[in-house]
This record gives C-alpha cells, sequence and structure tokens, in this order.
C-alpha cells in the first residue's frame, strides 16, 4: 500500500486544442480539473475532433444544440486530459462502461491504473484523477427552486437529517447541497451509483467544517478506507470529492 493522499491538486482547465502529453500524476496526488462549457462554436468543434464513433453517433441523438455542446465539451476534455496523462491521443483512447454508466479505460489500453470520474451541473464540469486508487466527484448548482427538505427526509442518514434540522433555517440549503454532493462523490467512488442506499453511511455538513465520511454501515470499518473533500467552485455551486485513503502501488 501506498502513503496516504498528501495533497488534492485543483486545476483550472480551459481548452487543450491537442493532446499534450505532458501531465503529470504521482501517487500521493489527485487532480481535480474544472471546465466551463459555454464555448464558441469553433471551440465545441475542435473538441469534436477527439470523439470516437460510438460518442459521435450519441452526439447526432440530441434534440438540442446545449445538449449537443455540453456533451462534445465534458467528452471532448475527457478525453483531452486522459490522453495527456497517458500520452495516447485522444481519438485512440478506448472506453469501457459499468451497469451504471460509469466509463473507465478499456482493458489493454494502458499499463498504468489511471481511473478517473467526471461530473457536470449548470455551465461547470469536474473531472477527477487519481492512479491506483478510486475517484468520485460531484457538483451541483444550489438551485433555489429544489425541495431540500423533503429530499434530506428521504434519502439520507437519521444523523444527517438531525444534524441539517440543528442548523438555522437560512444555512440549511447549502448544508443540503454540501451533503449532497458528499454523498454522491461517495458512492461514485465505490462504482456503485444511486443503487447504494444513501442512508448507510453519514457525511458531515455543517458550514465552515471539513468534508469528511464519518461513518459506513453495516461494515463501520469501512469509512477509515476513505476521505472526503470540498472543492471550490466559483459561483453557486457545491462540489466534494471522494477517494480511497490509501492507493495501490502497482
Amino acid at each position: 500500500m501506498s502513503d496516504p493522499v498528501q495533497e488534492v491538486s485543483v486545476r483550472t482547465f480551459q481548452f487543450i486544442p491537442t493532446s499534450s502529453g505532458q501531465l503529470r500524476l504521482q501517487l500521493h496526488e489527485i487532480h481535480v480539473w474544472s471546465q466551463s462549457l459555454s464555448r464558441e462554436p469553433a471551440e465545441i468543434e475542435s473538441f469534436r475532433t477527439f470523439l470516437s464513433k460510438d460518442e459521435l453517433e450519441r452526439v447526432a441523438r440530441f434534440r438540442f444544440d446545449a445538449s449537443r455542446g455540453e456533451y462534445i465539451v465534458s467528452r471532448g476534455t475527457l478525453r483531452a486530459l486522459v490522453g495527456s496523462y497517458l500520452e495516447v491521443p485522444p481519438q485512440q483512447l478506448r472506453f469501457v462502461y459499468s451497469e451504471y454508466g460509469r466509463p473507465s479505460l478499456a482493458p489493454g489500453t494502458s499499463s498504468r491504473l489511471l481511473n478517473f470520474n467526471i461530473a457536470h451541473s449548470g455551465d461547470v464540469v469536474l473531472l477527477a484523477f487519481a492512479e491506483g486508487r478510486q475517484v468520485g466527484i460531484d457538483v451541483e448548482k444550489l438551485r433555489r427552486d429544489f425541495a431540500t427538505s423533503e429530499i434530506a427526509e428521504r434519502f439520507f442518514s437519521i444523523a444527517e437529517r438531525e444534524a441539517l434540522r440543528a442548523l438555522p433555517q437560512d444555512q440549511r440549503h447549502e448544508a443540503f447541497f454540501r451533503c449532497w454532493t458528499r454523498k454522491e462523490a461517495f458512492i461514485k467512488a465505490l462504482g456503485e451509483g444511486l443503487s447504494h442506499p444513501l442512508d448507510q453511511f453519514d457525511v458531515s455538513l455543517a458550514p465552515g467544517g471539513p468534508a469528511v465520511l464519518l461513518a459506513t454501515r453495516p461494515d463501520a470499518q469501512e469509512a477509515k478506507r476513505w476521505k472526503l473533500w470540498n472543492i471550490y467552485v466559483p459561483g453557486d455551486y457545491a462540489a466534494a470529492l471522494a477517494a480511497e485513503a490509501n492507493g495501490s502501488p502497482t
């Protein structure tokens, strides 16, 4: 086992017209990249050149230009970054998908254990990369029309519901999204999607406090295997990262 995660390096990613092949990722690092989905038509077309045949076929099925552009930019960004880490042309990358739709590198693509996860909301897409450890990331636009209380009562754990109710009314809305993104990041790192019961683990949600996986059930020791981080995104967003506390050196 390698040393516990020592650093999360957050970089702002704007546009990569070609795969540079110069990105380096150490075993103790996790890189989080932020990308704006608002792009000029010419930029969108540049990202389109990175896509595979099946991705282009999916692009053709989108009904709305905005959704089509967001998909092209987010998937093109993923391919550009993975290609830069592995020094492989983005178009040559092959992805396979879990039963929950999570992409990963197809077997034989690289000898390196590069893991990644992607999330988007509003105008922002976040991408997390690690080597030898699973990662999950989530970002949510702080929507004011969201029925946060009802959703929390339905999906959050007993401890989280109590912690949310204990906060002043004017702090509960943002606390809900802090909790939600931390929970989403964790289940995405597990690779189980929403099939994992959200009430079977507790995360912190207090304002100003660190992101912490407080408890897991039925295996209480599972909480020690994972770490959570807040990820800062400018504007009205909440975001969180989850990763295995120790990775494999191979």
